[in-house]
């Protein structure tokens, strides 16, 4: 069965002034429904993550200040909008909603949530509409609950995964593998176990090649025993913020090649959304929805 994590909250919109695309997070579910490709069965809406778990990942320190909301300014103006309870709610209950996953996907192989990839977060920041760092969260609960020794995150956000590369630079159990723009936010970038920057205007061919080149021996060499995808769809040649130039043919292509090593590896995965910035809501949620379409036919 195809489990994806989704509650109302995660298309709460942000304060006046601040424009992003939260209505995704309800047409992307709406839409699978509307295929028939999931039930109402299919979605499971997560409580908060508990501060026990989320303190395997993040400094005590930081996440007082995000739950009491006493972030100072700046370190709000760096997250990108301004704090409120019901935006650390929606974050608390996106990362249980991965961790979730996680168990749903050792019983059916895939699952996913629809928001996540929350990967600028790093241990004691925020940055780029993150707060906290769901599938970061997940990999430590993984880790310190014996369920998975060897983890690989595969991050094809346009932008890099920093946040995700900062908690983990001195774990060797978790490998992370960024492949973003070379250009693009972050500015200042953390070191991946590996990172592939990409040229703008890169396209379909070149990109897939490099996937390709890339991806099986990252996981052969590793041999991980979970992984996680946060499956971007900010690469695309309509996006606003991306700077590449990918189909959604390509993109489609990127999903399925790599939920194909993951299926014939049997190696568990949990999907995370990421970034899409087209100034179409329906090009981003057609290429979301296109993950979920290639997951249920590997899968299911």
């Amino acid at each position: 069965m195809l489990k994806i994590a989704y509650d109302p909250i995660y298309a709460h919109p942000l304060p006046p002034g601040h424009r992003f695309p939260m209505l995704k997070y309800e047409l992307i579910p709406a839409q699978l429904l509307h295929e028939g490709i999931i039930t109402a069965g299919n979605l499971f809406s997560p409580q908060p993550v508990d501060e026990v778990t989320m303190l395997l990942t993040h400094d005590a320190g930081y996440w007082q200040q995000l739950r009491d909301l006493t972030l100072p300014p700046k370190e709000q103006r760096r997250i990108g909008f301004p704090l409120s309870a019901q935006l650390v709610e929606r974050e608390v209950r996106i990362a249980q909603g991965t961790i979730d996953g996680c168990r749903y996907a050792f019983d059916y192989g895939i699952a996913f949530n629809v928001a996540g990839g929350t990967h600028h977060a790093g241990s004691n920041w925020g940055e780029g509409f993150c707060m906290l760092n769901d599938q970061a969260i997940a990999a430590n609960y993984l880790l310190a609950n014996n369920l998975a020794h060897a983890i690989l995150i595969i991050d094809l956000d346009v932008h890099q995964g920093n946040g995700t590369a900062q908690i983990f630079e001195d774990e060797p159990r978790v490998f992370t593998f960024s492949m973003h723009g070379d250009k693009n936010f972050p500015f200042r970038k953390e070191r991946s176990d590996l990172d592939i920057p990409l040229p703008d205007g890169i396209a379909d061919e070149e990109y897939l090649s490099l996937l390709k080149d890339n991806l099986p021996g990252i996981i052969d060499n590793h041999q991980p025993d979970f992984i996680f995808y946060l499956a971007g769809v900010d690469v695309l040649a309509s996006d606003k913020l991306g700077k590449l130039a990918l189909s959604k043919e390509a993109c489609k292509a990127r999903d399925r090649f790599v939920l194909e090593q993951c299926r014939s590896r049997n190696i568990p995965v949990q999907v995370s959304m990421g970034g899409g910035y087209s100034p179409q809501i329906k090009d981003i949620v057609e290429a979301h929805c296109n993950t979920y379409r290639v997951a249920n036919d590997l899968y299911f």
